[in-house]
C-alpha cells in the first residue's frame, strides 16, 4: 500500500479521492501541481502532507536557473513559502519545507550538489516517517487490550502517512501482535475518509472492522461496545491541546464521560512546541460544498449554506496519552513534551 511513489519522472500520487471505487496515480512534476494536490485532497494526513510537500519543493529546486546560491535561495524560498500555503493546519508541511530550506541555505557546495542533497534529505525524511510509524505501533500496541473493539477517527493509516500508519499503525501493530481487535470506524463526514480509506486500508491487511455513522459513537461507548479510542493529529501544541480531523474533539469528550482510554498517535514532527496551546493552531475552513454534496450529488435544499471547519481542537485533559515513535507520553504534557524535546 503506497500511496506515494518518487522517481526520475516524477512524483506520483494514489488520488485518494478516487477510492475505494478506483486506484489511480496522478503524476506530478512541478511545485504547482503538488501544491494543488495537497489542497485538493489528492493526498491528505499530515505526514504524507509533508513528505509531498518536500518532495515537491524538490522538484522545484530541480527546475531553478540561478546564477549564485543566493539567486537559488531567493527562488527556492518562494517555492517553500508558496506550498507552505497549501494546508494550514497539519504542522508537518511546514516543518518539512523549513528542514529543506535549513539544509539549503547551511550547504557549500555547488548548485548541482545542492539538489542533489536535496533529494537525499527529502527521501530521509520520508524514511524515517515509516520507521517512526512503526516504532510508535509497537509501544501503541502495549495499551491496546486483547479482545477489544478499538475506535478510530478518519484515516491516520498508510494512506495518510508515508507508508504503515500512525494510529492505524498502532491497530496493526497489536492485531500482527496477535490480539484478538475489531475495529469501529466511523463514516467522518463530510469527506468520509473512515468509509472509504480506513475500512479500505483494514480490509487490506486482514484486520477486521466495522464503519458507523459518526452519530452513533457515543451511543455505543455507553452500550460497553468500545474499550479504547485512538486517533492521529495534525498538530500538537506544547501543551497537549491537539488539532484533528473535526469530530476528535467529541469523541474525547464522550470517551471521558464514558471511562474509555482515548489516545493520539502522532510522529514528533507533528508537535509544535513553538505553539503554546490549541487556541494557537490555524484552523482550515474548506468549501462549504464539501458538506452540501455528496457525490457530486446536492444533498441539502437549494438556498441553504453550510459552515465547514476541517479540524477541531481537543484540549490535552480529554487526552488519556499520546503515543510517539520516542514513547508514550503521559499527561502532564506541558512538562513532559519539554522532557521528550530536552527543552
Amino acid at each position: 500500500m503506497r500511496p506515494i511513489l518518487w522517481d526520475s519522472r516524477g512524483l506520483r500520487l494514489l488520488d485518494q479521492r478516487l477510492l475505494p471505487w478506483q486506484e489511480k496515480y496522478l503524476r506530478l512534476r512541478t511545485p504547482q501541481e503538488v501544491k494543488k494536490a495537497i489542497k485538493d485532497m489528492v493526498v491528505r494526513g499530515a505526514p504524507a502532507i509533508g513528505i509531498t510537500g518536500a518532495i515537491g519543493l524538490v522538484l522545484g529546486a530541480e527546475k531553478i536557473k540561478a546564477r549564485s546560491k543566493r539567486d537559488f535561495l531567493a527562488k527556492f524560498r518562494r517555492i517553500a513559502e508558496s506550498l507552505k500555503k497549501a494546508r494550514p493546519t497539519a504542522v508537518n508541511l511546514s516543518w518539512a519545507i523549513d528542514r529543506l530550506l535549513n539544509r539549503a541555505e547551511d550547504l557549500n557546495v555547488s548548485l548541482e550538489e545542492v539538489v542533489e542533497i536535496l533529494r537525499a534529505e527529502a527521501l530521509k525524511i520520508w524514511e524515517e516517517d515509516i520507521e517512526a510509524n512503526k516504532a510508535m505501533g509497537r509501544f501503541g500496541a502495549k495499551l491496546i487490550p486483547d479482545n477489544a473493539t478499538v475506535l478510530t477517527h478518519c484515516n491516520a493509516g498508510a494512506l495518510a502517512t508515508g507508508g504503515y500508519g500512525t494510529a492505524i499503525g498502532v491497530i496493526r501493530a497489536a492485531y500482527e501482535a496477535g490480539k484478538n481487535i475489531k475495529v469501529l470506524a466511523d463514516e467522518t463526514r463530510p469527506w468520509l475518509q473512515g468509509a472509504r480509506l480506513t475500512a479500505w486500508e483494514l480490509k487490506k491487511v486482514g484486520v477486521p472492522v466495522e464503519i458507523i455513522p459518526d452519530v452513533a459513537a457515543g451511543s455505543l461507548m455507553a452500550q460497553g461496545k468500545v474499550q479504547a479510542i485512538v486517533v492521529g493529529a495534525d498538530r500538537i501544541a506544547a501543551n497537549g491541546d491537539v488539532a484533528n480531523k473535526i469530530g476528535t474533539y467529541s469523541l474525547a469528550v464522550l470517551s471521558k464521560e464514558n471511562k474509555i482510554p482515548f489516545y493520539i498517535a502522532a510522529p514528533l514532527s507533528t508537535i509544535d512546541m513553538a505553539t503554546s496551546s490549541g487556541q494557537d493552531i490555524p484552523i482550515e475552513w474548506r468549501d462549504p460544498k464539501e458538506v452540501l454534496y455528496c457525490a457530486k450529488k446536492r444533498i441539502a435544499p437549494k438556498g441553504v449554506s453550510a459552515l465547514n471547519p476541517a479540524f477541531d481542537v481537543t484540549p490535552s485533559h480529554y487526552i488519556s496519552a499520546i503515543i510517539t515513535e520516542k514513547g508514550v507520553v503521559q499527561p502532564p504534557y506541558t512538562e513532559s513534551l519539554k522532557i521528550l524535546f530536552g527543552v
